[in-house]
Formats: C-alpha cells, sequence, structure tokens
C-alpha cells in the first residue's frame, strides 16, 4: 500500500485510489480499525423470542453465541470454549439450556457460566486445582440494543450505542418501529460474493445514479409503479449521523393517501400514525419523501421498496406491496463478502400483507433478486479489476455533486423534516460520508482490548 496518510487524504478529496477495494494491508488495519471498534449488528431479539434460543453470528473472525438465558436477558458470548479453545455451539441456530464443547466435554449453561467439567477432581484436583465456580465464556465487550436490533463492540472503551448512532436513528425507526411491538424478521439468507464489503454499503448508502442504468430492466418490465428508472433523482440524499440514505419522491396528497400509494393498508397506517415522531410524520406527509436504501457505518443496510405483486388482491395492475429488507456486509477477505440477507415486516401486520411482502422482497433482493443479481455483477467486476497494478494508478472520481472548489453543485434542502443535511439530485454525498468515516477509522489508534484470562475481567 502506498503511503497511508496519502490514500487517506486522497478519500477524503472524494477521488478514491482504486485499490481500496482489493487491498490485503488495507483489509488487516479495517479488521483492527473498522470493526474492532464500530458498533456490529448481530441479530435482532425476534431471533431469540424464547429462553434457550441462539443464533451463531460473526464479527469479521469472531465467532459470537447470541442466545436469550433462563432469565430472558441477551447474551452474546464468544464462541470459543475456555479450555482448548474449540468453538463451543457448532449449529447455526437452535435452542438450548446449555453448550457442550465437542473436543474435551467443558459444558456451559446459556448465560456462559461454566458449569460442567469432565474429571474435575481427577484431572485438576477439584476447585484448589483450577476454581470452576464464576468462570464464564467471555462475553462480548460491549452489548447493546435498539428498536430490538441487537448490536456489539469488540471495543471495550466503545462510545453508548445510542450516541454513536447518532441522528441516523430516527431512519433507523422508520424501518425498525411501524407500530410500538416493532419488526420480526425472517432468515437469514447467506451466500458468499468475490466483492469487497465497502461497495455494497457504499450502494445502499446513497448510490440513486445507478438506477437508471443498473437496474433499467426491472422498470421496463413493468415491476414498478414509475414508467422511469431516473425518477430517483426526484428523491433526496441525506446523511445523519453514523449513516445516510436515499428516498423517493411521492406524488401529491394527505399522509394517508402517501403511504396507501406505497402499498400499506389503512390499519397499519393507523398504527404508523400512532407510533411515529411529528417530524417522522411530516417527513412523509409534508415532505414528500419515503425512505428507500440506507447504510449505517460500517456495514448495516436496509431498503424500503414496493414493487407490484401480481396476486396482491384484486389484479389491478397498479397494486404494489411494500417490503423492508435488512443486511450485513459480513468481509471475508479483502476480495470476498458473506451477505446477510433478513426479511424483515412489522410484527402486528396482517398476514396476508405479510405474505406478499415476503414475496416483493424475494422478487428484489435475496440471493435469486433481479436487484441483487444485477447489482453483484458490477461489484465483482469492480473488486477484481482493483487488485491489478494499473488500479494502484488510478484514483476513482467520487465527486458527484460538487464543483471544483467543493461547493455542492445544488445547494442543501432548506426544508426537510428528518436531521442531517439533505439534497436533491444525483449526487456522491454519502458515499464520501460512509469513507470519511472509513478514513477516519483507519487513521486511528487501534483500540485497547485488554487480556482476559479464562473469562475473568479484562486488566
Amino acid at each position: 500500500m502506498r503511503d497511508q496518510g496519502a490514500v487517506l487524504e486522497d478519500v477524503r478529496q472524494g477521488m478514491i485510489p482504486a485499490h481500496i477495494y482489493n487491498d490485503d494491508e488495507i483489509f488487516a488495519l479495517e479488521k483492527e480499525r473498522v470493526f474492532g471498534r464500530s458498533w456490529m449488528f448481530l441479530a435482532h431479539e425476534s431471533e431469540i423470542p424464547r429462553a434457550g434460543d441462539y443464533v451463531v453470528r460473526r464479527v469479521v473472525d469472531d465467532s459470537f453465541i447470541v442466545s436469550r438465558d433462563e432469565s430472558g436477558a441477551v447474551r452474546a458470548m464468544f464462541n470459543m470454549c475456555l479450555h482448548r479453545g474449540m468453538q463451543v455451539c457448532r449449529a447455526e441456530m437452535g435452542n438450548a439450556s446449555h453448550f457442550r464443547c465437542p473436543y474435551h466435554g467443558w459444558s456451559y449453561k446459556n448465560d456462559g457460566r461454566l458449569v460442567g467439567l469432565p474429571f474435575h477432581g481427577e484431572a485438576y484436583g477439584g476447585e484448589e486445582g483450577f476454581r470452576k465456580k464464576g468462570q464464564t465464556l467471555l462475553p462480548a465487550p460491549a452489548l447493546d440494543t435498539y428498536n430490538g436490533l441487537i448490536f456489539v463492540s469488540l471495543d471495550p472503551a466503545a462510545p453508548p450505542l445510542r450516541e454513536y448512532l447518532g441522528d441516523f436513528a430516527f431512519y433507523l425507526d422508520f424501518y425498525t418501529q411501524q407500530s410500538p411491538e416493532g419488526i420480526e424478521l425472517v432468515g437469514p439468507q447467506r451466500w458468499r460474493v468475490k466483492a469487497n464489503w465497502k461497495i455494497g454499503a457504499e450502494n445502499f448508502a446513497g448510490d440513486s445514479y445507478h438506477t437508471p442504468h443498473t437496474h433499467s430492466s426491472v422498470v421496463e418490465i413493468g415491476l414498478f409503479r414509475e414508467p422511469k428508472a431516473s425518477k430517483r433523482k426526484e428523491g433526496a440524499l441525506y446523511w445523519a449521523g453514523r449513516g445516510g440514505g436515499t428516498t423517493y419522491k411521492l406524488p401529491p396528497g394527505t399522509l394517508d393517501e402517501r403511504l396507501r400509494y406505497v402499498g400499506y393498508p389503512d390499519e397499519m397506517i393507523a398504527r404508523m400514525r400512532a407510533t411515529w415522531s411529528d417530524a417522522h410524520l411530516a417527513m412523509v406527509g409534508d415532505d414528500g419523501f419515503m425512505v428507500s436504501a440506507a447504510s449505517a457505518f460500517p456495514n448495516l443496510s436496509l431498503v424500503h421498496n414496493w414493487p407490484k405483486v401480481e396476486d396482491s388482491g384484486d389484479g389491478a395492475s397498479d397494486d404494489v406491496v411494500p417490503f423492508i429488507s435488512l443486511r450485513q456486509w459480513q468481509p471475508v477477505s479483502a476480495d470476498e463478502t458473506e451477505v446477510l440477507s433478513w426479511f424483515a415486516v412489522d410484527r402486528n401486520a396482517p398476514q396476508r400483507f405479510k405474505e406478499l411482502s415476503y414475496k416483493a422482497y424475494l422478487m428484489c433482493f435475496g440471493s435469486t433478486g433481479m436487484f441483487e443479481q444485477d447489482d453483484v455483477e458490477n461489484w465483482v467486476s469492480i473488486t477484481s479489476t482493483a487488485a491489478g497494478s494499473m488500479a494502484r494508478r488510478l484514483r476513482l472520481n467520487s465527486r458527484m455533486g460538487l464543483l471544483a472548489d467543493d461547493k455542492p453543485v445544488s445547494p442543501p434542502l432548506a426544508h426537510f423534516s428528518g436531521p442531517g443535511v439533505a439534497y436533491v439530485g444525483f449526487g456522491e454525498y454519502n458515499q464520501r460520508a460512509m469513507l470519511r468515516a472509513w478514513a477516519d477509522a483507519l487513521e486511528a489508534p487501534p483500540p485497547d482490548p485488554g487480556t482476559v484470562d479464562l473469562g475473568g475481567t479484562p486488566s
């Protein structure tokens, strides 16, 4: 890698050294300074609703058991036996009161406590030789939830989750809080693509410019009500706190009329009215903007869209059904990403709505979705091309929306009911914001993880 300071300064200017999308040295820094410090999404509470439920998820190379213990508390425990380091839980999900290491049989309750140690007296001399009492699987250094979303941070000194999210939490509410009971998830689908993790995160953060080209076919076949893919330029691009995204511009009308246009039934609209803040309601009802794709730094993305579903009721040609999807770009290496994709829906939604919304999600996203196929073809090509020597000579122009003196082509919106800064039209404001956060993380000194002996307190 050329001088790190020069690379990061180029990134901050919107001129992106092409090799950052496939560079092993950069990836090593990302593991330490981006994923070792940020708050990382692991699961949603609806995935572990009962005592004993668990899922196994990872933060890059670190595997965690996310469980609901017998008292109902949510835990995130490093999936490594305290004895010889074997993975304690090998299943991806399930329900268990205990986890038993398959190597030597040490066993742990679903709150992480070590409760079984074969031949304790013979092998260790009992408690005098090895103190079993009080030992636990290593917990995540920090754990917190927001609207049922479970996050961990590997940095013991991480700021509180709500502080970390900042104003982006306002937009998360659109996706995760349509009624007081929140959402439930289905999934995840998981697959791997030979693409760098940053490319997908940037795309979902604010790339409405690619839609008229990459996704023109899904409009041409009539999947959406809008006749032109370029309509995306009428929506707003916003960045707030740790994330940002895109919106669609809705046609004139009242709040209820605009939400019906998106495909929500009246009973769900009534709950949105009662749940969302005045600012949320104003952004849709007064400003006419409805959230679409978004990303929270570093690798959590969401999408909200409303395609036509053939059997959505009376067969009318303009029937649409909205869906929400949540996904994570889980890095495997500099040139490979594991994608985890969940379908999200309001827990109180009518059953028929849930079924049609799930169908809409599968049509568009997930491993077989039409949008998915379009996007991945581009991302794989970018990543493979970034590996060559010529890519180290090229700075990609990511200055869309800026003049030569760094002033915006068009000023930000003076009246936008959501927090942060919003622009209308094409621009790479959000991609630059995300990469500036990335550059800041790489430039900062690595976090001090401390050391831990047998599940004890970090020193």
